[in-house]
């Protein structure tokens, strides 16, 4: 039962700002009358409550070729949506806190476009609506049960080799044939092409303008993986010869190479400036090939070029800061001493001086049913030294469907000792510098249950989530409520420290409160 009167116990709250911050006063306690027990404002606990948790823990769901989701073309769109709940709740149950959802893989589109056709991996025919958009439900799907949703593009691939339905008569292959070109078995979108960069920055554009994603991201395809000549066995070069000569017409001096490399430089330089332009909380994030420069690389490993080949000058684009997340796919076992992961993520994590995140890309979906499967531990272990050598960073599985298949025990695994605690996504606060104000909190009790809700302060800035801290004999506990609320088991609940998170997880001062009963 409340003893006082609400107005009485608002100008007595004190709002603590985190440990050792000064407090000011703040009206941020509702208290539902005759509901809830007690409550006292307890400044002096927050020198005793651990930092929140913070971890990127995300896995790309692959749409081209059906890897991931849906499971096969052609489904109807109730089993395709089944489908996709089923991985986000098995999302939520790893305590994951993001999914890359891949809604362009060649010139197509896995939501509403009136800029390129339906991807071909919904319906099973290339330009045919499934009956819904895939990416807004992803996204209002995802957003209720606290995953955040990246939207990942492939900006030059046309039709990929798994393709098997013709073109819809509006793919560029068909509407600009000059831009797209045949290599090997597949189709590439030309990067020299200043116009075909125009509509590719277009395409990121719409998807921004319309739906609330949480990240823009793009893959290792550039110019695409070098195709030999079956009868010669040498390297076929990428056919851009009419670009290429109207940039030598043009007075142009660079080398072929170093020509291709600013196409790509470009293109990423933009894709930053543009979301920066129209939704600057967005992140942006690239997740190339993870070997880097040969010049640059540590002593013993060694491997493929993309510098070199798909001509991609990440560590650039890294040092300008044209992206906010680095998730270099780090796809190979710790003992694979020329592609050794330990290495490989220092290496990268050296190559940042403006301090973006880098967030190791870890190749999950090696573990199968095979002889050859690695065991789920080199998984466990790569995760133990990504927070071992950066702590509150983070990883990315691919992909989302050894998880949901649980593979040889990994998402069991996982839940019981990697993930037994949630995470909050790191803070980007180059961003977004400011923090929320302070979260509101109301408390009830229904039987041995506490039923908290926050809502954001009054004047906050957009709120995206909550963080919340409950003391049981002595330990806190962490959550990270899906919504606004929480309901608890109330038993040996004596105190609760809440906080408000902006889009960008800048974290509010907090808020500390005992329970009288």
């Amino acid at each position: 039962m409340v003893h006082q009167s609400l107005n009485a116990r608002r100008r007595r709250l004190l709002l603590a700002g985190g440990a050792g911050a000064a407090l000011s006063a703040c009206s941020s306690l509702t208290l539902l009358p005759e509901a809830a027990p007690a409550l006292r404002p307890a400044p002096e606990l927050l020198d005793g409550v651990p930092a929140a948790p913070r971890e990127f823990r995300a896995a790309w769901v692959a749409t081209v070729a059906n890897i991931d989701w849906p499971s096969k073309p052609g489904l109807p769109a109730e089993q395709q949506q089944a489908e996709m709940r089923a991985m986000l709740d098995q999302a939520v149950a790893l305590k994951l806190n993001a999914i890359v959802l891949q809604i362009r893989t060649s010139a197509d589109a896995l939501y509403e476009s009136a800029l390129e056709p339906w991807s071909e991996f919904l319906s099973g025919v290339q330009g045919q609506s499934p009956g819904y958009d895939p990416l807004a439900l992803w996204i209002s799907e995802a957003h209720a049960r606290g995953l955040e949703l990246h939207a990942w593009f492939n900006p030059f691939r046309a039709r990929p080799s798994a393709a098997k339905s013709g073109p819809a008569a509006s793919h560029l292959s068909q509407t600009q044939p000059a831009w797209v070109k045949r290599y090997g078995d597949q189709l590439w979108i030309d990067p020299g092409e200043a116009d075909a960069a125009t509509h590719t920055l277009a395409v990121f554009a719409d998807v921004l303008r319309r739906y609330e994603v949480d990240g823009i991201h793009i893959d290792d395809y550039f110019y695409p993986y070098p195709v030999q000549d079956p009868a010669s066995k040498t390297e076929i070069d990428f056919p851009d010869e009419p670009a290429w000569q109207r940039y030598l017409q043009g007075g142009g001096t660079l080398t072929r190479a170093d020509w291709r490399r600013r196409n790509v430089d470009e293109l990423v330089r933009r894709i930053h400036a543009q979301i920066r332009q129209i939704k600057p909380w967005v992140r942006f994030g690239v997740s190339p090939f993870g070997l880097g420069k040969p010049a640059l690389r540590p002593p013993g490993i060694a491997g493929f070029s993309q510098y070199d080949k798909l001509y991609a000058d990440v560590e650039r684009w890294l040092s300008e800061g044209w992206m906010d997340y680095l998730a270099p796919q780090l796809y190979w076992p710790r003992a694979q001493t020329p592609q050794a992961f330990a290495p490989l993520l220092d290496y990268w994590r050296a190559q940042n001086p403006q301090g973006r995140h880098v967030w190791a890309g870890l190749f999950t979906s090696r573990i199968t049913d095979k002889p050859e499967s690695w065991p789920i531990e080199e998984i466990e272990a790569q995760i133990a030294l990504v927070r071992e050598k950066a702590p509150g960073s983070g990883h990315l599985h691919f992909s989302m469907v050894a998880l949901t298949q649980n593979r040889r025990g990994i998402a069991d695994a996982l839940k019981s000792r990697a993930y037994a605690e949630p995470a909050l996504v790191p803070a980007t606060p180059w961003l977004e510098a400011d923090a929320p104000a302070a979260a509101q909190l109301a408390l009830a009790t229904e039987g041995q249950v506490l039923r908290l809700t926050l809502q954001p302060g009054a004047g906050s800035k957009p709120v995206a989530r909550y963080a919340l801290w409950l003391r049981r004999g002595g330990a806190w506990q962490f959550h990270a409520p899906a919504g606004s609320e929480l309901r608890v088991a109330a038993e040996g609940v004596d105190a609760v420290v809440v906080s408000a998170l902006d889009r960008v997880g800048n974290e509010s001062p907090r808020l500390a409160l005992t329970l009288e009963r």
